[in-house]
């Protein structure tokens, strides 16, 4: 599913709801949730999971191609955590 299947599912649940309408508040949503990764914020969905930001260290890697050692700057990664209730509706 993408972003186009998303609006127009969200269109198709709720007849007063446009497609126009739609893809605005999927946007919105989209929005929020990139905003509070950047704030290092967690976003938490109950019966759904959790959207939350890990830092990375800085690590010694290997150059696959020479084999020569390199170092990786430390980052950070948005992980998603799923909730039990999505874990055992994907599960059966």
């Amino acid at each position: 599913m993408n972003t186009a299947d998303l609006v127009d599912t969200l269109a198709a649940a709720d007849e007063k709801l446009t497609k126009t309408q739609a893809k605005a508040l999927v946007d919105a949503l989209l929005g929020a949730l990139k905003d509070a990764a950047v704030r290092g914020e967690e976003v938490s969905l109950p019966g759904f999971g959790k959207f939350k930001v890990q830092a990375k260290p800085a690590r010694t890697g290997r150059n696959p191609t020479t084999g020569a050692a390199i170092q990786i700057a430390a980052s950070k990664k948005v992980v998603f955590q799923p909730a039990k209730a999505l874990k055992d509706a994907v599960n059966g």
